[in-house]
């Protein structure tokens, strides 16, 4: 009998990328396909994706993507690696509702062939059989991946928490996962993101009550910024805005295309009064209104960054107005969110934030249910998948406490293979994996090693540009050398410094003989080196250096 393969190309040692496959007799399917937002080290990066190159250098069949729900991190790649492989995606009817959008904005949506699945029912793709199960999590329609494969069974929990009063009424079906310990599980695969959080997470209800109270004593308008595909939240602020007399105006193009799709589909009830931030909401008294907007990161485009730097086409803070932020402080973004909310309070509004008020519960497992998930599907091996290096690591133990053997456990990062059969798990040989990033229209074409460095450079110590023109028979000066300084001195301080680097230049081609001015790329090269050690003698810095030769 051949061995499973079991191959993660992201979403193993950081947050977001996830993608993992499942490989087994030549043929493979993968279960999400998500990207993953950059850090402030990589200058002007739009988004990362998974590299998808062992897909297509190897000759094995795609048979399908599955995706576990419809968050960036899980389902953003898509539009870009559609356009490298084609096989059909398998996802719940909201999941595709929200995929949609997305390829229909990169002109993919009818090139692409996407089949709805729904919890419990069953279907094959070649040697494996798979189930959706359904969880909880900060979105509607979740599931998890149950994959029945000629070695065993792999869960895939997707990401998850354990709530036993969801507002939609989906409820974490412990009976499925019951069922499917009993029979027995060759490998489980679990959300590692909230690892480091003892006890159980709250419900999403919880928030509700929080999010109520501050209405009560809100008297101006209320801003309420969440993540537009967390359709719960955006339920529970319509509906208190509903009781309360207040039309719901959405704000930000994500969250007026998730909300109509999540309506059209029956995931979300909108009331009488929704309206857009076109509409004629002005005509209303300032306690009668709340705003939905993006930008509870403080993204620079998002709506509600333009509304507190006083930017907005139509919607102004006002003094007495609420900004209620309803999301979790992402790592990275500290910053950002902090400016923004100092902006929010110049505008003279009251805000409310993760860290003065309880108003955003996660979506992942805390301790004790990761614990249950354990308990319930008693696993032969485990790996820890979705969370950075410490989060699998800390994974593992919680594992080992609830009876897991260590040798057992199996601790992988992105790239790394572990082939399994019924009865071994081991790991082998690493596959080509990594980063794509995408830059404008451009993906890919940026190197980290090479392109990253040196926006790297150009941010830490400026450029300056040397241009010189020489007479192309004789080899002598023309004109200049000109120097051109870009975010390296104050124009004041800059002066002095550029004019004594102007005589390095006129020093170094004056040195130089008659061959090397025959040859502009190795006087430009001369030149170059010389301004070099000159700025690192002279003022200890290191701009970037260009050099421009034209001969006449």
């Amino acid at each position: 009998m051949e061995s499973l393969n079991l191959i993660p190309l992201g979403g193993l040692g950081e947050f977001g990328l996830n993608m993992m496959l499942l490989e087994y007799g030549g043929e493979t399917v993968a279960i999400d396909c998500g990207l993953m937002f950059p850090g402030a080290d990589l200058l002007g990066i739009d988004l990362v994706i998974p590299d998808v190159s062992y897909l297509l250098e190897s000759r094995k069949k795609l048979r399908g993507i599955i995706l576990t729900h419809a968050h960036e991190d899980h389902i953003g790649a898509l539009p870009y690696i559609l356009r490298q492989l084609e096989a059909p995606v398998f996802g719940s009817r909201l999941t595709l509702g929200l995929l949609k959008n997305r390829l229909r904005e990169h002109g993919l949506e009818r090139k692409t062939d996407l089949r709805e699945i729904s919890a419990g029912e069953p279907w094959e793709l070649g040697p494996f059989g798979l189930e959706g199960i359904r969880v909880t999590h900060s979105l509607m329609d979740c599931l998890a991946v149950a994959v029945r494969t000629p070695v065993g069974v792999v869960i895939h929990t997707g990401d998850f928490k354990i709530d036993n009063t969801p507002m939609n009424g989906e409820y974490f079906d412990f009976r499925r996962f019951a069922a499917y310990g009993e029979q027995g599980v060759l490998l489980l695969l679990s959300d590692s993101t909230n690892v480091e959080r003892a006890g159980y997470t709250p419900s999403e209800r919880e928030v509700g009550k929080n999010l109520e109270e501050i209405f009560h004593s809100s008297r101006g308008r209320i801003f309420v910024s969440t993540f537009s595909s967390n359709i719960p939240r955006l339920q529970q602020v319509m509906n208190i805005s509903e009781r309360m007399g207040r039309a719901v105006v959405l704000s930000g193009r994500s969250m007026i295309r998730n909300s109509e799709v999540a309506s059209e589909l029956g995931y979300l009830q909108l009331p009488k009064q929704t309206m857009t931030e076109s509409d004629s909401w002005r005509e209303l008294a300032r306690e009668r209104v709340t705003f939905l907007t993006t930008g509870s990161q403080g993204e620079p485009l998002s709506a509600l960054h333009r509304i507190a730097l006083d930017d907005h086409r139509s919607i102004k803070i006002e003094p007495g107005d609420t900004v209620i932020l309803s999301s979790k402080f992402i790592p990275g973004n500290e910053k950002t969110i902090s400016n923004l909310i100092n902006h929010l309070y110049r505008r003279g509004a009251e805000v409310h934030y993760e860290k003065v008020s309880e108003i955003h519960v996660s979506g992942h497992a805390s301790q004790e249910e990761l614990k249950i998930m354990l308990q319930l599907t008693r696993p032969k091996y485990f790996v820890p998948i979705h969370g950075e290096y410490r989060h699998l690591v800390r994974h593992l133990r919680l594992a080992e406490s609830v009876g897991i053997p260590a040798e057992n456990c199996f601790l992988l990062e992105d790239g790394e293979v572990l082939e399994l059969t019924s009865e071994s798990a081991r790991k082998t040989a690493a596959v080509t994996t990594g980063r794509v990033f995408v830059d404008g229209k451009g993906v890919g074409d940026v190197d980290e090693e090479v392109v990253i460095r040196d926006r790297r450079h150009l941010s830490e110590d400026g450029m300056v540009l040397a241009v010189m023109a020489i007479h192309q028979q004789s080899g002598e000066l023309v004109a200049g050398p000109d120097l051109i300084a870009r975010g390296f001195m104050s124009a004041d301080g800059s002066e002095e410094v550029l004019e004594r680097a102007k005589k390095v230049v006129l020093d170094t081609f004056g040195t130089s003989n008659r061959e090397t001015r025959a040859d502009p790329g190795e006087l430009q090269e001369e030149i170059r080196k010389a301004l070099r050690r000159y700025f690192r003698k002279a003022i200890e810095r290191r701009p970037v250096v260009v050099t421009l030769i034209m001969e006449t």
